[in-house]
């Protein structure tokens, strides 16, 4: 992805953010510099990947195939394996009308999909094999809003806003926005993005960035370069 489109999401996203009444903390607004010059103190941030998050799944498509997100606290690995401490993590995430975010599952996450504001969210869900991959002849069992859910293979729930589904680690599931742009939030365990996400085709995680302009604000997958050198 080029780094004018990704401040221009970042834009983008901190004004749906705004009008859906939420507001991103401080660190969010850092410059590079700022961050460069804060990051003794922001150790925690950096370490948990707190913060930007922009990805076309390396596939270059960002509109059809895409997600905006913003960690907003996330404890360590450390932690849930004691388990005590920061065994939690918080995101923002904005799924643009029609844009698929795709079949994945976790092998550690467990995670609230909340629909937080704006369209329908469709969560398409499948389950797993007994080796825990993906089956598209079986279904699962999740919750929405704590109530029981039995779901077939290829199972599409609706989500309006204030709905929400539980996922835990062997629930397949892809989502996009319907009928225009949804603000997500995920309530969920420790995340670790770097190893935790499992999909189903072979894709990236991360975007390529084309330096074409500066950097608004540092992405997460920034930080090792800008960082931790």
């Amino acid at each position: 992805m080029k780094r004018s489109r990704i401040n221009a999401i970042m834009t983008e996203a901190d004004e749906m953010i705004r009008r859906h009444g939420f507001t991103l903390p401080p660190f969010a607004q850092w410059s590079p510099e700022a961050f460069v010059a804060q990051a003794g103190a922001a150790r925690h941030v950096i370490d948990s990947r707190c913060g930007w998050d922009i990805t076309d799944y390396g596939a270059g498509r960002y509109d059809e195939m895409g997600l905006f997100l913003f960690t907003l606290r996330n404890g360590l690995l450390d932690d849930l394996t004691s388990g005590r401490g920061m065994c939690y993590a918080e995101k923002l995430l904005i799924s643009k009308q029609d844009q698929l975010s795709p079949m994945h599952t976790h092998v550690i996450k467990a995670e609230d999909i909340i629909n937080r504001g704006g369209a329908t969210l469709v969560v398409e869900l499948y389950g797993s094999d007994d080796q825990g991959n993906f089956a598209e002849d079986r279904g699962g069992r999740v919750m929405c809003d704590g109530i029981v859910h039995d779901y077939a293979p290829g199972e599409k729930l609706q989500l309006a806003p204030g709905e929400s589904v539980t996922l835990r680690p062997g629930d397949w599931h892809a989502f996009w926005g319907e009928g225009g742009d949804v603000l997500i939030g995920e309530v969920s365990t420790v995340n670790d993005d770097e190893t935790d996400n499992i999909f189903r085709e072979p894709i990236g995680r991360f975007s390529e960035v084309e330096e074409d302009e500066a950097p608004l604000h540092l992405l997460v997958s920034d930080y090792t370069a800008w960082l931790e050198a």
